[in-house]
């Protein structure tokens, strides 16, 4: 019997009210992610990718359509701590030690000391920080303090983790390194991970399944599902079916501006 989806959206539509009159983020998205995909979400700026992960977490609510979580509600999942959050910034506290940013999230929920001590050091390992955990945030590259932010997110072990953009502002050489170690880290927890990026290459190698949308309103011009191997070392980014997924994102990109704007 196939397990319940991680998120299902059917028909998703949510509209912001302004003082310039509505704004239709979403229209008709309807998606199923299960268990263990890696879901990167790609388009345009503006095209719904933030605001579809923010639903997913209960920080937006939808105007019409519906979307459960772990078969839930996302209020419910929110109150449930079904899943953790990585934003674009680290938004880590610098008068804090990157242990005790960690332990934030567990003294909020209540974990025993003990407890909260043996989760710090085993998400410290799984980003490969063992050794920093002392260090304040200000001591740390941009990198560094983003896998201290993944840690945070990880280390009350929720099986959902949603990332936005998580690495847009850093380096290539920088980006290139933390995608292996996602794909590492994924490889080995079997989370399931929603993902928002702009970069093709990045939602290609990380991805099971790549959701492409559409500018303003959000609309989902294709779900492609990937064919490469779950172990990927950087240069498959150089193989004929790397280059073909990526040439149907691509396609797909330019799909969505076929869309009337409404």
């Amino acid at each position: 019997m196939r397990n319940a989806p991680v998120i299902e959206a059917k028909d998703l539509n949510l509209t912001f009210e302004t003082n310039d009159g509505p704004v239709h983020a979403l229209k008709g998205v309807t998606l199923t992610i299960d268990k263990g995909d890696f879901v990167s979400f790609i388009g345009p700026s503006g095209c719904g990718k933030t605001t579809f992960l923010r639903v997913v977490a209960a920080l937006e609510h939808p105007t019409a359509g519906s979307i459960t979580v772990n078969g839930m509600s996302p209020d419910d999942a929110r109150r449930r701590r079904a899943y953790g959050y990585v934003f674009q910034a680290a938004g880590l506290y610098p008068w804090r030690s990157i242990r005790d940013n960690i332990r934030l999230p567990l003294e909020i929920m209540g974990f025993p000391k003990s407890e909260q001590d043996t989760q710090i050091d085993r998400v410290l390992d799984l980003v490969d920080l063992r050794g920093f955990g002392k260090k304040f945030p200000w001591q740390l590259s941009g990198g560094m303090q983003q896998r201290a932010s993944i840690a945070r997110a990880l280390a009350f072990d929720a099986n959902l983790l949603l990332m936005d953009e998580p690495f847009g502002a850093l380096d290539e050489i920088v980006r290139d390194h933390l995608n292996e170690q996602l794909l590492h880290l994924w490889g080995s927890t079997d989370k399931t991970i929603g993902f928002v990026t702009h970069s093709i290459p990045e939602a290609v190698y990380l991805s099971t399944k790549i959701v492409v949308m559409s500018p303003r309103p959000g609309r989902i011009t294709d779900v492609i599902e990937s064919t490469l191997p779950r172990e990927r070392p950087l240069d498959i980014r150089d193989t004929p079916e790397f280059l073909e997924i990526a040439h149907r994102v691509r396609e797909g990109l330019r799909a969505g501006h076929a869309y009337d704007d409404e």
